[in-house]
């Protein structure tokens, strides 16, 4: 595309209410290859076992996590369980364009990725100045990624006062700039968008409308408003509404059989066969999966197994399932991982989160753990894991 077809596209898409075909890039492979992937049919006849058809797959990501997505930890998901597409955490998009060298140094550590293995890989940034969002997009689009997020949805307050995150849906015509700008700033690698139903209220209807009319690649919805965080339990009827709010904005893409808005559901999926049928249940076209990695590294395993329906209709996946002695080995790996990596930049109580999520559900796991707690590096992780199997006979 050159500059003078960028400029008429960006004008059209700044003033018509008309669904302008989005820029898919490597979502459009992917959803292609998920559609088209055969698995065992289920139902009771012929023993609950079917002739294969096609019944496909949702696309099945790795939700952006602050102080939890970054290179150590995905080291770790990509070498146990790759998703379709890894996420990095949030990171300011004002703050890649304004950082003084020690701040850019921490920054440029949140968006460090092993090129020859991470791929697909999308980073996601905040921020509320279209300017600095179209600088910071072409930084990102240098260092090698294969999409942009921007978060519309984080709650936290400090993001909240850059006039970022959630308070995005207070504001939806500077939410509208800010992912033309990020198209600006990265022409040639899909924008998309994470965010809630709405802030204090259900305004879906509206508040997706108004991103739509930006054609964005893939819009996240978590099922959940703001003033609600994660209190309740995510409603996946708003992610179906929200594929039927699609539908009939860019129905004449879809009919066209044109590249569209691909709608995602984030919330409370604690599994790839929740993915599969919460996909299935709304429409969705893919589901991000967030706090049931935690501890889990194997979950996105199941990705590289047969999809079957058992004789209930129901989705029988079966990821890989570690020993405890394997799954405390992975846990001082991750550890190591992110001592090496990033040692002297981020402060080691990161990692006791992860403590908690990997030291659970067998006898000796409360005091383990509050062993863990106590550490200070991955040398005295090391030692103390070691210290528990030598006593143990997993």
């Amino acid at each position: 595309m050159n500059l003078l077809d960028l400029f008429k596209y960006f004008l059209k898409a700044k003033t018509a209410k008309v669904a302008i075909e989005p820029q898919l890039g490597f979502w459009s492979d992917l959803d292609n290859k998920c559609r088209t992937i055969k698995h065992e049919g289920g139902g009771s006849e012929n023993g609950g076992h079917e002739a294969k058809k096609n019944i496909g797959r949702p696309i099945c990501v790795l939700a952006p996590m602050a102080d939890v997505t970054d290179c150590a930890f995905r080291y770790v998901i990509n070498k146990y369980g790759k998703p379709d597409v890894l996420w990095t955490e949030f990171v300011s998009a004002d703050g890649l364009v304004r950082a003084n060298p020690d701040g850019m140094k921490k920054l440029l550590a949140d968006l460090k990725f092993d090129k020859n293995l991470e791929h697909p890989i999308v980073a996601q940034l905040f921020g509320s100045n279209p300017k600095y969002m179209e600088e910071a997009c072409k930084i990102v689009a240098d260092l090698g990624y294969d999409g942009i997020d921007l978060n519309m949805g984080c709650p936290d307050k400090s993001i909240e006062r850059q006039k970022a995150g959630a308070s995005m849906m207070k504001n939806p015509k500077l939410a509208k700039e800010i992912i033309f700008a990020a198209k600006r700033g990265a022409p040639n690698i899909p924008i998309t968008v994470k965010t809630r139903v709405g802030y204090n209220k259900d305004e879906l209807d509206l508040w997706l409308r108004n991103i739509l009319e930006a054609s964005p690649a893939v819009v996240t919805i978590h099922a959940r408003t703001r003033k609600e965080m994660s209190k309740v339990p995510a409603d996946w009827n708003y992610v179906k509404r929200a594929v039927e709010i699609r539908n009939e904005f860019q129905k004449d893409l879809i009919v066209a059989d044109k590249q569209h808005t691909l709608i995602f559901g984030n919330g409370d999926v604690t599994s790839v066969a929740d993915a599969y049928k919460k996909a299935e249940e709304s429409g969705a076209d893919g589901v991000m999966i967030g706090r049931g990695i935690f501890g889990n590294p194997w979950l996105f395993s199941a990705l590289q197994k047969p999809i079957i329906r058992n004789a209930d209709g129901d989705f029988d996946v079966v990821q890989n399932e570690p020993t405890l002695r394997e799954k405390l080995k992975v846990m001082v790996e991750h550890t190591q991982r992110f001592q090496d990596e990033l040692g002297g930049i981020k402060n080691f109580a990161v990692m006791k989160k992860h403590f908690k999520a990997y030291v659970n559900g067998f006898d000796g796991a409360k005091e383990l753990r509050a062993e863990l707690m106590e550490t200070n590096n991955a040398e005295e992780v090391r030692e103390v894991v070691l210290g528990f199997l030598s006593k143990t006979s997993v």
